[in-house]
């Protein structure tokens, strides 16, 4: 009876989100105040029947309901709890669910949180997201209805994919998700604005916070994907340049010019036209890479679906949506008003550089990862664009934006000073240059590995130059200090550890190139070396595990005669999937990892390994969860809603906004 009910609450939100695609619409073309005061309402009560139909599958695949297909094709009653809940979204299917729980999600959150809107805009964007909602409402009860039933229910399911099963998986696709699917929202401002004609600063400062939850919950999602890949797939990896890896990557890139796009748009009233432009092309970057996973046109670890007429539905979605907006853009943005002016020395001048960046760089990794499938479909030749084809056309890209962050970031809005900013920075800059100095000298290696550790040490720390020189300059008292602290914004701070984030992932980027690398076969008691640690493998024993059985190689760790770890890489075996994979062995020393992962035992009683030494590898990660608590104290300045606030009512009642 649940699971009808899930069933059922899906056709019941399919229905609202129809109504909420129509009815505020013809109520701001009308100005019915009733009709578009009815949207938040039904907005909410979609979200909360997409909610029960979630609750419903989730609820199935907890007690492992095998009449269902969902279930018997992706689970196992001796599957941990933790992965029966994962499960749920570790297939077509249930991932689909998850991506329209999002889209009610975000719908509801901007129904219940935006009520100082202006009541047509608040209209026009959940008319917006629920036409969006429809598209894949409809497309998961027309071709992939997770409530789909089997007369004659097995014993046991068939297990989830291997891979799948992992802590990472639990926290992995949901912040993807949220990033991914959340970006929709500022689709539907932005598709909003240009209905009802109001695009101005206002229009960005309510904008604001919803492409920075969007933009955190897709900087955590791609580093924890980076990550899964890394410790589960046993290659010792973190990203390979896989187009599906690609395609959450340009969202990120659009959604991140997209964010200091609407900054200067809001301060100065500039760069309209630019900042609707790339709230739709962010989310359409989105809408490609849902394709790209679904439609069968890629054979990834990642991809989950390889139906045809899926691809056929889902590629209608993406040209209607796509296309519709671009063509009411190409309609509305002939009326926009030039906004503020600035000089070609400014931080609005920066910010458009490094939107220019972003966005060349977003279009190199767009050519590179639909080319050969585009060269396929029309030649039938195939071919691989890999990592020498990014690295010679992305990094090239990345260097001058690195450069570009602290000096943007330290000039003025409208017109600033460049040589007094390269003063300022002037630390930063002989820091960066004595630090690739000194890893030239130490390490050696690539030189780029060399010149991005510089720019790194130099991105870190002249993103906190500005912010200190705010707090500490002119040689002032504790007292003004304590008081310079709490007049400061907090988006000021979460400026200044976004970009220190990002320096300290490039940073960890860069100590790829000192690395080690080791490929051996190895018997019980033998010893090998790798980054100036002595692996033994001291014993090979076989593992029983809830739902697989496993080698475990168990693995001494020493430096110096000195035993530092204990790691355990295993190859499990899963008999429900007849599948198996590697489970590798990590400890972390200091801020470097030593890695190992082993094949399956061979007729000698040895088995072969992959060891790595990767010094300052986990600065890659830490450097995403700065990014993320950048973006939180950004997101948790009062600024955004009390001038929000302040702006609504300046407008209503016709008085002048006041000034920032």
């Amino acid at each position: 009876m649940i699971v009808e009910t899930g069933h059922y609450a899906l056709v019941l939100a399919l229905a609202l989100a129809l109504i909420n695609a129509v009815l505020p619409l013809w109520g701001t073309f009308t100005r019915d105040v009733r009709l578009m005061a009815v949207t938040p309402s039904v907005a909410l009560m979609q979200c909360a029947f997409v909610v029960l139909a979630y609750g419903a599958l989730t609820y199935a695949h907890i007690v492992s309901d095998f009449s269902l297909v969902n279930v018997v094709e992706n689970s196992h009653s001796a599957k941990p709890l933790i992965y029966k809940i994962s499960g749920v979204w570790g297939n077509h299917e249930g991932s689909m669910l998850l991506w329209v729980l999002v889209l009610a999600l975000f719908g509801g959150a901007v129904a219940f949180f935006s009520r100082s809107m202006p009541a047509d805009l608040r209209a026009c964007v959940l008319a917006v997201q629920a036409w969006i909602g429809s598209a894949f409402l409809l497309f998961i009860l027309l071709t992939s209805n997770p409530f789909a039933r089997l007369a004659a229910p097995p014993i046991e399911g068939n297990d989830l994919n291997p891979l799948l099963q992992d802590p990472g998986l639990a926290i992995h696709p949901p912040l993807l998700y949220f990033g991914y699917v959340g970006l929709s929202i500022t689709f539907s401002f932005a598709a909003g604005a240009l209905i009802c004609g109001r695009i101005d600063a206002l229009w960005a400062r309510t904008v604001r916070p919803w492409i920075l939850i969007a933009w955190i919950a897709l900087t955590l999602g791609i580093a924890m994907g980076s990550y899964w890949a890394y410790y589960t797939l046993g290659w010792g990896g973190f990203w390979f340049w896989d187009p599906v890896e690609n395609a959450s990557l340009m969202p990120w890139l659009a959604a991140t010019a997209l964010l200091h796009s609407a900054a200067v748009m809001e301060k100065r009233d500039a760069l309209k036209i630019w900042t609707i432009f790339l709230a739709i092309l962010a989310f359409s970057f989105s809408l490609i890479g849902t394709f790209l996973v679904r439609s069968g046109v890629l054979t990834s670890v990642h991809a989950f679906a390889s139906d045809p007429r899926r691809g056929i539905f889902i590629l209608a979605i993406l040209v209607f949506f796509i296309g519709g907006s671009l063509t009411l853009f190409a309609w509305r943005a002939p009326i926009l008003k030039q906004g503020g002016l600035f000089a070609p020395i400014s931080r609005e001048a920066a910010l458009v550089i490094n939107n220019l960046l972003l966005t060349t760089a977003c279009a190199t990794v767009f050519v590179g990862t639909l080319y050969p499938l585009a060269l396929e479909a029309l030649t039938g030749e195939k071919i691989s664009v890999g990592a020498p084809f990014f690295n010679a056309t992305f990094v090239p890209l990345s260097i001058p934006l690195f450069l570009l962050i602290p000096f943007g970031q330290s000039l003025a809005w409208k017109r600033g000073d460049l040589y007094g900013v390269a003063q300022r920075l002037a630390f930063a800059i002989l820091c960066g240059l004595g630090f690739m100095l000194l890893v030239a000298l130490w390490h050696g290696g690539p030189v780029l590995s060399v010149i991005m550790a510089g720019l790194a040490l130099f991105t870190i720390i002249g993103s906190f130059t500005d912010l200190a020189l705010r707090l500490f300059g002119h040689t002032a008292a504790g007292s003004e200090i304590w008081a310079r602290l709490r007049g400061l914004p907090r988006s000021a701070f979460g400026t200044a550890f976004a970009h220190a984030g990002l320096g300290v992932t490039l940073l960890g980027l860069a100590a790829t190139g000192w690395g080690a690398e080791r490929i051996a076969h190895m018997k019980v008691g033998e010893t090998v070396d790798v980054g100036g640690y002595e692996l033994t493998l001291t014993e090979l024993t076989p593992r029983q595990g809830p739902n697989y059985t496993e080698l475990v190689g168990r693995t001494s760790v020493r430096s110096g005669g000195i035993e530092k770890a204990v790691i355990e890489p295993s190859q499990r075996f899963f008999p429900a999937r007849r599948s198996s994979r590697a489970e590798a062995g990590i400890v972390t020393l200091g801020l470097g990892q030593v890695y190992m992962s082993i094949a399956e035992q061979s007729p000698d009683g040895g088995v072969n390994v992959r060891m790595f030494w990767k010094p300052l590898v986990i600065l890659i990660w830490i450097g995403a969860l700065i990014m993320g608590f950048g973006g939180l104290l950004s997101l948790s300045d009062r600024r955004l809603r009390l001038g929000l606030a302040r702006r609504t009512a300046a407008l209503r009642q016709g008085r002048p906004q006041p000034a920032e």
